[in-house]
């Protein structure tokens, strides 16, 4: 191609002569903002000079950056623009010189702009209800036309007044809801060029935070330690953070406070009276913050701050005790003495406890703020002990104790009869209250006790009495006594009267209720106890015109009934009882007729009593023999569980004869069930039953003397002397029994005559221990025999004496029980049981006692 070009233009040349020919190439050019394009200018002829002109007639020089002109040889120069803008537009020549000779050409150089968006930002973020405008800025030559779409389609303007488009192209959405929230297509298009882009926004639509506390008011307690926590829900978008402040101070988590991960739950640690007040829970996102208040109430537990002992004299004008509290809400003061109650405005008759009237001013109380006062007027000793001041509120209240000591002069108190009879020692008890303490001083007939006229007196002082103990020989010593108590707030004297006693009266013979080998007589007491306490019954029982058979009954408060066995069913009986004192026993009363009842068959339920033993988790279950149904009583059966439980324990079999059992090792704290039933040949009985509850589980007792120096040296040396001594018994018991020498050797052989231990008696001795085995083939159990007296089947034994009752009974005067009386104990697991044998009657000149 280039040779025929070269060719032509030799063939112009030499047709032309010398003339000079310009072209350029391409002939037009359009040019995108910012793109670059050259243009070629050929010239045809000799041409020294190649020069190009901008559109503004200025030659193009060589150094400009934006137009860069180069001649690449003689015959031709390139013009390039690079990045061409709108001012790079215009007619552009190329001149071509050689002498005189020129010759030049042109070209149109047209700039246009492309769709370009100078601003599509996304996303775009708007709050819910503002007027929106979504930003398109396009620009481009000539100016596009601007298509908006959501959710794929076109927006349709007339349809939806609230979308519109401005006269900058932007989208304008009135009110903007959350619904609007998407993605927007902004689509710039040009016509004449086919030309076509767009961006694609997404508009997001934030919702102002809305809140609320979970309660508007919090109470707290302070000073307990405790935690308040206050809580708010916020709601919004973009999730909005919450924060609290108090008093304009934003809270953070700390030593005092603490919050939770989205702070929507704000927890007060050891909540204090200065905590109270207002607190604004703060929820903010970008399109807002929104603020919810919450009260915290603090109220704070009563406090008694103020409480002091008083003194005062018996028959001072007035004592006030005073007492003071603290609290929130303000606390209530009351004040209490024993079981009474004082409060404001209320007056209080100290001898009628129970009733307030308003006439009686001995006592007042009166109340200010948190201070309360109560006054005692004529202050009376009785006034004297603990009084408790409570103050109380909505929340809580506050006990304290205060002691009132009020000194006065002894007052004495005690029976002023006292009964005995001569050699019977009686104690004469002078109670004395005084504060101080006061000393006491006995008199008869004006001599101080104990006198050379008076040896048989005793004088016995304790903290709070003195007892004279008087053994009368002789009427003489029978009479008055004078007790004189004295301290520093004054003396007080009473006399005394020492009275001759004497037998009760008869018991009287209510009825009798037979059975067929029993019968309960039902009895009143005496009219007259001849000045000291029954201590047996006499109870005498025959068959018409025979022997009288007896037996002693212990007495006590709650006997009225005694039953009495070994009788024969449908037989008439004679039945007589008697009283009997320290002083002697009384005449029988008249006799009353009875005939039992006949054979029934099975015998009738035992009657029980419990007593819990020492310990607490122990039991003792006594029985009352009923009718035994006309058949000797055989054997009976105990059983028991806790009340809770399902299983009984396994069954007891005990002997005929006895009349208790032991349970031992029960549960603590726990709620038992016993049953008891009598068997004879013909059956059983129904069972008897009791109740009861153990004791709780006690704790740990502390030593009863404090900072104690230990055993004296005298104690020491007697238990050193005390442990020799059984070390030697106890090598001399050994050379006993192993080599038959030794002391107690000697003493068996020579003074008792007996031989040693290797020598069998044939029968056991009595009181020593023997093995049986039931037939049922239940545990053997061991058995034990002593010496003890009968108990009286309604209940303990003989009354104990104290002040008023004798501690001595007058020889020959209590009529005694000659018959033989035994107790066996009967141990099985946890099973104790006392057993007493069947009555033997004996004849004891015209009596027969039992």
């Amino acid at each position: 191609m280039l040779q025929i070009r070269d060719i032509i233009w030799r063939l112009l040349f030499i047709g032309c002569a010398a003339a000079i020919q310009v072209e350029i190439t391409p002939t037009q050019g359009e040019i995108s903002v910012g793109e670059s394009k050259f243009f070629l200018c050929e010239v045809v002829g000799d041409a020294k000079d190649i020069d190009w002109y901008a559109p503004s007639g200025e030659k193009i020089l060589p150094n400009r950056p934006d137009i860069f002109v180069s001649r690449s040889d003689e015959t031709t120069s390139t013009l390039t623009i690079y990045h061409a803008n709108v001012d790079s537009a215009g007619i552009y020549k190329c001149v071509a010189k050689n002498g005189d000779k020129e010759a030049q050409a042109t070209v149109q150089v047209k700039i246009f702009q492309k769709i370009t968006f100078e601003s599509a930002p996304s996303p775009q973020e708007f709050s819910e209800g503002d007027d929106a405008e979504i930003v398109c800025d396009v620009i481009s030559s000539p100016p596009p036309t601007l298509i908006w779409k959501h959710k794929g389609s076109k927006i349709q303007f007339a349809k939806d007044v609230r979308f519109k488009i401005l006269d900058n192209g932007h989208l304008q959405i009135r009110s903007i809801k959350k619904t609007d929230e998407g993605m927007y297509n902004c689509e710039a298009r040009v016509m004449a060029r086919g030309e076509i882009d767009f961006r694609m926004i997404k508009v997001v639509v934030n919702v102002l935070p809305t809140i609320r506390a979970r309660q508007s008011e919090v109470n707290a307690t302070a000073d307990v330690g405790s935690s308040a926590l206050l809580a708010c829900d916020a709601d919004g978008f973009p999730e909005p953070t919450v924060t609290w402040a108090h008093n304009n101070v934003v809270l953070e988590t700390g030593d005092k406070y603490s919050l939770n991960e989205d702070g929507s739950e704000l927890v007060i640690k050891d909540v204090a009276k200065v905590d109270e007040g207002e607190y604004t829970c703060i929820a903010k996102n970008k399109a807002g913050e929104k603020a919810e208040e919450v009260s915290l109430n603090v109220f704070v537990q009563p406090k008694i701050t103020y409480l002091n002992n008083q003194t005062a004299a018996e028959f001072d004008e007035q004592v006030t005790l005073t007492c003071e509290a603290s609290g929130d809400p303000t606390p209530t003061i009351s004040w209490s003495f024993e079981n009474r109650v004082f409060a404001e405005g209320q007056q209080a008759s100290w001898t009628r406890p129970d009733t307030y009237e308003s006439l009686d001013r001995n006592i007042v109380v009166r109340s200010h703020a948190r201070v309360s006062s109560l006054t005692l007027k004529n202050v009376q000793f009785t006034y004297a002990g603990q009084y408790l001041c409570t103050a109380g509120n909505s929340i809580g209240q506050d006990d304290q104790h205060m002691y009132l000591e009020v000194r006065y002069s002894p007052k004495i108190q005690g029976p002023v009869a006292t009964y005995t009879w001569e050699g019977n020692a009686a104690n004469i008890s002078c109670e004395v209250e005084a504060h101080p303490g006061a000393s006491v001083l006995w008199f008869r007939d004006g001599l101080q006790l104990p006198s050379a006229n008076m040896t048989n007196t005793k004088i016995y002082n304790t903290p709070t009495a003195s007892h004279l103990e008087v053994t009368p020989d002789s009427q003489y010593e029978f009479g008055s006594y004078n007790c004189t108590a004295t301290n520093a707030m004054g003396t007080e004297s009473k006399e005394f009267l020492l009275i001759q006693a004497d037998v009760p009266s008869s018991p009287e013979i209510q009825g009798v209720e037979p059975f067929s080998s029993t019968a309960v007589v039902v009895f009143g007491e005496p009219d007259s106890m001849g000045g000291v306490p029954i201590i047996r019954y006499r109870v005498e029982w025959r068959l018409p015109g025979q022997q009288w058979t007896g037996r002693e009954y212990d007495a006590d408060d709650a006997t009225s009934r005694i039953t009495i066995a070994g009788l024969k069913p449908e037989t008439t009986y004679e039945v007589k009882m008697s009283a009997i004192n320290g002083k002697g026993e009384s005449e029988s009363c008249p006799a009353s007729t009875f005939k039992t009842e006949p054979v029934l068959g099975e015998p009738s339920a035992p009657k029980l009593e419990v007593k819990v033993q020492k310990g607490g988790n122990s039991l003792k279950v006594n029985w009352i023999k009923q009718d035994d149904g006309g058949s000797p009583i055989m054997y009976y059966l105990v059983r028991y569980k806790a009340r809770h439980a399902s299983h009984w324990k396994p069954e007891i079999r005990i002997p005929n004869a006895s009349e208790y059992v032991v349970l031992s090792g029960l549960d603590w704290n726990t709620e038992y069930e016993v049953h008891v039933v009598a068997v004879n040949q013909q059956g059983k009985s129904e069972p008897g039953t009791v109740s009861f509850r153990t004791a709780t589980e006690p704790t740990t007792v502390p030593d009863a003397v404090d900072g104690g120096s230990g055993l004296g040296t005298g104690a020491i040396v007697g238990i050193l002397i005390v442990v020799f001594f059984l070390l030697l018994v106890g090598v001399d018991v050994t050379c006993y029994f192993l080599n038959k020498c030794g002391l107690l050797m000697c003493i068996a052989v020579n003074f008792c005559g007996k031989a040693g231990p290797g020598a069998k008696s044939k029968d056991i001795e009595e009181g020593k221990a023997a093995f049986t085995k039931d037939e049922s083939k239940e545990p053997i159990v061991e058995v034990r025999t002593e010496e003890e007296p009968v108990p009286n089947q309604e209940g303990g034994g003989p009354t104990e004496p104290n002040e008023t009752t004798p501690l001595t009974e007058p020889d020959g005067k209590t009529v005694k029980d000659d018959s033989t009386k035994g107790e066996t104990e009967v141990k099985n697991a946890t099973a104790e049981v006392k057993t007493v044998p069947s009555e033997a009657p004996q004849a004891n000149g015209n009596e027969s006692k039992a």
